[in-house]
């Protein structure tokens, strides 16, 4: 992955002064943490890694970078919520505490200056609790996978209504909030800016690029794999925030029920009665790819990328209904949560 250094990007002592810290959490990244913490190592900022059972070596990796590192108990189960959270918890014990969190990734790399221009914007509006930036991906062109995944971050700037995990978080907010709901395996950013709009706090996204993203997605497999922890992502979520009156994530719920078994069933059962005129509603899958191909032309994506995003968009149908299936089962045995990995686990990194 490309450096990028920290000190050349503004890490300056207006930074310092507001108390900024930055924790990165991961698990078996591999190089890809090499990459991510090599630039914040030795900084002015205070930066802490928090490892959640990495195999690969990634703790001894990051302390042999002058990088703080607090390894997660093994009796809880693991989760990005969870491991953001604890890290938090460590850098308050600081003195001074931090004001203002930046939460990365271990694939990710921080952008030059962004740290100052987001503790700028958050200073400048006293009702922002989170903002986030333009996140790149590494190497789009190597895998359609990963092209799918620019696609997923280029968003407008703007107030938006939630972001990903990777953004920049005023700790009183943060702390108002009870931080991330460590319950939630997947999708625990978007609930997270959830009860922050819900507390009167706004998330803002900036026309700046805020890091550079490594998705190493190769395989069909990772894919499916990434749509199934989306799709448990949004029942879990429905279950907790379902009943509001804003009934959150029921329509995705609803929507990759309908359209994984729904439709599917219904042709199935009209076949014989209608004499198979009823599997003419399979058109209705390419129909709705184009639709969706057709918003995001709109919104300025390129004509094969939108097509690309409404076909990827189709297809996570069935293996987010194989996600949403996976969390039912769980809540009813009372099963714990286990974290749903579509990475593969790299070789073991040398310090």
């Amino acid at each position: 992955m490309e450096s990028i250094s920290l000190k050349a990007a503004g890490a300056t002592r207006d930074l310092e002064r507001s108390a900024a810290a930055i924790v990165v959490i991961g698990r078996n990244e591999g190089e890809r943490l090499r990459a991510a913490l090599g630039p914040i190592a030795g900084g002015s900022i205070p930066a802490l890694y928090v490892d959640s059972g990495s195999t690969d070596g990634s703790p001894d990796l990051a302390r042999s970078l002058g990088v703080e590192v607090l390894e997660l108990d093994p009796g809880k189960p693991w989760s990005a919520a969870r491991a953001r959270n604890e890290g938090l918890e460590r850098l308050l014990q600081r003195d001074p505490a931090p004001a203002w969190v930046q939460f990365l990734d271990g694939d990710c790399v921080l952008a030059p200056g962004w740290l100052g221009r987001g503790v700028a914007e958050l200073e400048r509006r006293p009702d922002a609790a989170v903002v986030c930036g333009k996140l790149r991906e590494l190497k789009p062109e190597s895998s359609v996978y990963n092209r799918l995944c620019q696609l997923e971050w280029d968003r407008p700037p703007g107030e938006v209504s939630e972001c990903g995990g990777i953004m920049l978080v005023r700790v009183r907010a943060f702390q108002e909030v009870r931080g991330f709901d460590a319950r939630l395996i997947a999708g625990e950013d978007p609930e997270f800016c959830l009860r922050l709009r819900r507390a009167g706090w706004k998330i803002h996204r900036l026309d700046a690029e805020m890091a550079v993203h490594d998705a190493a997605m190769f395989r069909f497999s990772q894919w499916w794999t990434r749509a199934i922890r989306a799709g448990h992502a949004y029942a879990q979520a429905a279950s907790l925030h379902g009943g509001s009156p804003d009934r959150y994530r029921v329509r995705e719920c609803r929507s990759l029920l309908l359209w994984s078994a729904g439709i599917p069933l219904v042709i199935a059962l009209l076949a014989w009665p209608t004499h198979g005129w009823s599997l003419l509603a399979l058109g209705l899958y390419p129909l709705q790819a184009l639709r969706i191909a057709w918003r995001e032309r709109g919104r300025g994506m390129r004509r094969g990328d939108a097509l690309l995003h409404g076909i990827s968009c189709v297809l996570a149908k069935w293996p987010q209904a194989q996600g949403w299936i996976r969390f039912q089962r769980r809540r009813r045995t009372a099963g714990g949560p286990a974290i749903i990995e579509h990475k593969a686990t790299p070789a073991r990194t040398a310090p």
